[in-house]
């Protein structure tokens, strides 16, 4: 489960920022919900997760700080996605903004558990 998350919030960040920072020919437009959501599920994240991380990203990142996030994304020889803890935690580290991965590991955490806990009840 904790693997899953991890590569679920990994999938998530990655497309998220290469998304906002390629579209419409690589102009960097207003960051909407919708748009995160978008990213989120293009990323393969599950629509309720997409559902409940959209709002609180947008309402806590700068365009900045989404546009830091691209740097997530493999480096020459990587694979796609981190194989263990370890390789995403070297990835989140590139970013070089505590904030924007801190809210993006932290939001992705408070809706998986929300989900969870959903599902359960």
């Amino acid at each position: 489960m904790k693997k899953l998350l991890i590569l679920t919030l990994f999938i998530a960040a990655i497309t998220g920022a290469a998304w906002f920072v390629l579209r419409d020919g690589g102009v960097l437009e207003q960051v909407t919900e919708e748009r995160v959501r978008t990213a989120l599920l293009d990323s393969g994240a599950p629509a309720p997760l997409a559902d409940c991380m959209a709002p609180q990203l947008v309402d806590r990142l700068s365009l900045t700080q989404l546009k830091k996030l691209e740097r997530l994304g493999p480096a020459e020889g990587e694979p796609r996605v981190p194989m263990s803890p370890g390789e995403a935690i070297a990835r989140m580290q590139r970013v070089d903004d505590d904030e924007a991965v801190a809210a993006l590991v932290g939001t992705g955490g408070k809706c998986a558990l929300r989900i969870g806990l959903d599902s359960l009840l």
